[in-house]
């Protein structure tokens, strides 16, 4: 409970900030459970560079653009009725979600030293399954934080569920 309390404290005072790394935290937590639990690498076969770019991606570009976004869809669309959070909803898995998923995986290949051909053919490849699954997990995970989740601990609750989404992004982005 401390902990909590304390990540409230922090949240309140520097909200940017904790959201970005708290991004950026877990989204290096899901990499390492890629490879440690899904891809069993091992600690010798672990690549922590690859763990510092999803670090590095999720303070730098998911935490922001997430972020920003969750700020943009409230003054979009005020207000938390059942309507408002399916709205909220349809908009954010209907436009952010599609280009969203396209610019990480874009990323994560670019970042990886793929050439633009390569990033381009294995975006070709990855995408459109990344997608579906995608509508698989974060329709209802979205709709409940719309309805039951303030603004401020939107991102938060997101990159939680997200932990096992980043696993997924992970191993998808760094399969060749």
């Amino acid at each position: 409970m401390a902990l909590w309390r304390a990540y409230q404290r922090a949240l309140a005072n520097h909200p940017w900030k904790v959201q970005v790394l708290t991004a950026g935290s877990l989204m290096g937590l899901g990499d390492i459970i890629s490879q440690q639990l899904v891809e069993k690498r091992g600690l010798r076969g672990h690549q922590s560079c690859r763990t510092l770019i999803m670090v590095s991606l999720g303070c730098g570009f998911v935490g922001p653009a997430v972020g920003g976004w969750y700020r943009v869809l409230d003054r979009l669309i005020p207000g938390t009725s059942k309507v408002d959070a399916l709205k909220k909803m349809l908009l954010d898995q209907g436009c952010f979600a599609p280009c969203f998923l396209g610019s990480f995986l874009s990323l994560v290949g670019a970042l990886n030293g793929l050439s633009a051909q390569d990033n381009w053919a294995k975006l070709w490849r990855d995408y459109p399954d990344a997608l579906i699954t995608n509508y698989y997990l974060w329709p209802a995970v979205q709709l409940a934080n719309f309805y039951l989740v303030p603004l401020h601990y939107r991102l938060a609750v997101v990159q939680c569920v997200a932990v096992v989404w980043n696993s997924y992004l992970s191993w998808k982005a760094h399969r060749l």
